[in-house]
């Protein structure tokens, strides 16, 4: 199980940056959209988990219901994490 949650998140991860890289580069230097898919993946990743503590196993592609929050969780804090620093390097050539 904890290979197929890792693997779930590693498909996740650049999935997220490509549609956040995109919003990104799609709207103004002062908007937050880029951000969107990441704070998506953490909410959904936050509400698997309360379903796992809810609902009996349920098992999809290997991984639990937990198992798809961690994932999603993981997705969204790497993705919110690398698109911000991209963002922060756009600001300042933007600036400069």
């Amino acid at each position: 199980m904890i290979q197929s949650v890792l693997t779930i998140g590693a498909v996740l991860v650049p999935a997220l940056l490509i549609i956040s890289i995109i919003l990104t580069k799609a709207t103004s230097s002062e908007k937050y959209v880029g951000y969107f898919p990441a704070l998506l993946s953490f909410a959904a990743g936050l509400i698997l988990l309360l379903f796992a503590t809810i609902i009996d196993k349920i098992v999809i592609m290997g991984a639990g219901l937990g198992g798809w929050g961690i994932a999603l969780l993981f997705a969204g804090a790497v993705s919110a994490l690398v698109i911000s620093v991209l963002d922060a390097y756009a600001q300042v050539d933007a600036k400069a």
